[in-house]
């Protein structure tokens, strides 16, 4: 980073930008009733955030339009200093500078077009998109590598981030998170209980529902789905491979498309959870499949052990900012450090959870590892600690509770006999039922670990006991 630019970027207190060809691609959409629509980018956003938190900097916006959904994108990001319709932006500059107490040095400005150049002369520190005219170019001291409207506004976000210096990477969790539905999941709570349908509902919406009814009946927590797109997760050497299905006998790649959901779908699942009060989330298995999923306001996001790796999938999820469970099968401890160094890099606070796991369908108890909850928990203190099972009993699952998981799944199914590759694996709806039973009755067990007597022991005492303790003698029995 250049020493000049990184002083400049270090004394910076407010970054304003322009809305068009910046935080937008510039483009014109409208909808079918005229509306004119605006496109942003997710990763703008979260830099808006990033920028707030570790920089301790507000974002601010002033452009020449007027656009109720420009409106609604400010308020979603919290940002107040919003001016729209400006036809002098220098006034406007010097408007926020005065009422503020900044001077114009400590002000950054990024912009892209030749309305936004006297601004870029007056600015501490300017930056433009990629795709910005050339004279804006000229002016700028920071040229994002970025078109506008694709993260032009982020990239400059982390720049001034890194300048200040104020991103650390030793966070503060406390093990525990609160999700937006008021529901704790941690040390010192109940087990959160998972039953993941998966893709166990065979791509039939009424199997789904029915999924999803006993879920309830057993007092489960959650059900979790898998998202994917087939086109990204099926490699193509397998597409043409034929299969025997309850479609008949189809290639690989068109089973996998008959068993995902679409909109349709998961906005009957969204609503018919919400109904029941039971929450709901998938494990995302590619960025287009997070970006689907955005469409529904899910409690979190689960990355599958097969995705430990896949840093392109972790970003994108990170971006949304909603807690991440991450599942450990299948990998090694240097696997697991390297994926928590990078979410660490993302936030040292990020809302986080770790799940034990074996990925083998079904799972022997010799490799079930259970030791492996406590390993983590000491590795990784204030992270709450899981376990995500995939064994055929349910002895095991209880025992991970013991042993301090603070949240389990299983895969859950109608029955272990029915078509496709999870069922066998799965626990049914009488299994699910005796598990969260056996779960609370451990939980209830667990008790405080203070040594009393208690009034159903008094009875026993004075039928069994030869010298009894003076202040039990003459204690009325229950």
């Amino acid at each position: 980073m250049n020493e000049i630019l990184k002083q400049k970027a270090a004394g910076i207190k407010l970054l304003l930008t322009d809305n068009d060809g910046v935080l937008t691609d510039a483009g014109v959409y409208y909808n079918t009733d005229g509306e004119l629509l605006k496109k942003f980018n997710m990763r703008d956003g979260m830099g808006v955030e990033r920028l707030r938190k570790f920089a301790g900097i507000e974002t601010g916006i002033v452009t020449g339009e007027l656009s109720p959904s420009l409106v609604k994108r400010a308020a979603k990001l919290n940002i107040t200093e919003l001016h729209l319709g400006i036809k002098d932006k220098v006034a406007a500059v010097k408007e926020i500078c005065t009422r503020l107490n900044l001077s114009l040095n400590e002000v950054a400005f990024i912009g892209d077009d030749y309305n936004d150049l006297e601004i870029m002369k007056l600015a501490g520190l300017t930056a433009c998109p990629a795709d910005a005219l050339p004279l804006i170019k000229s002016h700028a001291n920071f040229i994002s590598t970025l078109n506008g409207g694709h993260g032009c506004f982020r990239e400059f976000a982390e720049f001034i981030i890194e300048a200040k210096g104020t991103a650390q990477l030793v966070g503060n969790r406390n093990g525990t998170i609160t999700l937006q539905n008021g529901r704790v999941i941690g040390k010192g709570h109940p087990a959160y209980i998972i039953a993941e349908i998966g893709i166990n509902h065979n791509g039939d919406l009424e199997i789904c529902k029915k999924l999803i009814d006993e879920a309830v009946a057993a007092k489960a927590d959650a059900v979790k789905f898998q998202k994917r797109t087939p086109e990204i997760c099926v490699p193509k050497d397998q597409w043409e491979l034929m299969r025997d299905t309850p479609w008949g006998r189809i290639t690989y790649i068109d089973y996998k498309r008959k068993t995902e959901f679409g909109i349709a779908e998961y906005a009957t699942i969204d609503q018919y959870c919400k109904k029941l009060g039971i929450d709901w989330f998938v494990s995302a298995w590619d960025a287009p499949s997070v970006d689907f999923m955005e469409r529904f306001d899910t409690i979190l996001y689960k990355l599958a052990s097969a995705s430990l790796t896949d840093f392109a999938l972790i970003q994108r999820i990170l971006e949304t900012g909603k807690p991440l469970m991450l599942s450990t099968g299948m990998s090694t401890m240097k696997e697991i450090e390297t994926t928590m160094d990078y979410v660490n890099a993302f936030d040292p606070n990020y809302p986080l959870f770790i799940a034990h796991s074996t990925s083998a369908y079904p799972c022997a108890p010799q490799e079930l590892n259970l030791k492996m909850i406590q390993t983590l928990e000491a590795k990784y203190p204030g992270i709450a600690i899981g376990y995500s099972g995939h064994e055929t009993g349910l002895a095991t699952t209880v025992a991970a509770v013991t042993m301090g998981a603070t949240f389990v799944e299983r895969h859950f199914t109608l029955d272990r006999a029915m078509w496709g590759s999870d069922h066998a694996a799965s626990v049914e709806p009488q299994g699910l039922q005796r598990l969260v039973r056996d779960i609370r009755d451990v939980e209830t067990a667990t008790g405080d670990g203070l040594k009393r007597v208690y009034d159903s022991e008094l009875a026993p005492m004075k039928r069994l006991r030869v010298n009894i303790s003076d202040e039990y003698k003459t204690k009325p029995l229950v």
